[in-house]
């Protein structure tokens, strides 16, 4: 059990930064209410959940070769300055106030988060941190280990998401229209410069495997 709540707290850890995931959270937090924000967490820990069974059958090291990286990060750069944009255009649109019911389904929003999520800034960011850690406590004999391990990050990335977006909730209901449509066009910037980052990782990869 303390190992469990070892890896809870490593959990929060991972998800503490303000990353694209957060920045998505938030914005949909704001504009639709406590369920879309989550929706977007719980797209982002699809990812997470399929990296860390990638990690228990030994499949990381296909994701660190770079002929693999480098595509990703391209697709990442377009996905991401995609959903800033879209964000930006539509910062006055979708947007229900406390009390009213959200018209942006909950589908779209949980797509949104995959996406993000799939950003290759995401997948090393895992691979890097916490990559040697769940693979060095994999035993093949006591697999039980493992799973504890991924439990309690996952768990402690769903409790961060959680706090956020209630606190997100409680704020939206002294925030205005015009408030939640500035935030909107704040996320879109911020997504959209995480996207020309990870152009810029795409450009100086490219001699590697050349």
């Amino acid at each position: 059990m303390a190992l469990f709540f070892t890896y809870v707290i490593a959990g929060l850890a991972i998800a503490m930064p303000v990353g694209t995931i957060t920045v998505e959270m938030i914005k949909q937090g704001l504009k639709n209410g406590f369920m879309h924000g989550w929706v977007v967490g719980l797209g982002g820990m699809t990812i997470d959940f399929v990296l860390i069974t990638a990690l228990y059958f030994g499949l990381a090291s296909i994701l660190q070769l770079s002929f693999i990286q480098i595509p990703m990060w391209l697709v990442g750069a377009i996905f991401l300055f995609l959903i800033g944009y879209d964000s930006i255009k539509n910062a006055d649109r979708d947007i229900t106030l406390a009390g009213e019911k959200p018209v942006k389904s909950l589908r779209s929003t949980y797509r949104n988060g995959f996406l993000v999520a799939l950003s290759p800034g995401n997948i090393v960011f895992w691979l890097s941190v916490f990559g040697a850690v769940l693979t060095s406590s994999y035993n093949a004999a006591e697999p039980a280990h493992f799973l504890i391990i991924a439990a309690g990050i996952l768990t402690g990335i769903l409790l961060h998401d959680i706090g956020l977006l209630t606190i997100v909730a409680t704020t939206r209901k002294v925030m205005s229209l015009s408030m939640i449509k500035r935030f909107s066009i704040i996320a879109g910037v911020i997504l959209i410069g995480f996207s020309g980052y990870f152009a810029y990782q795409f450009i100086i990869a490219i001699p590697e495997v050349l």
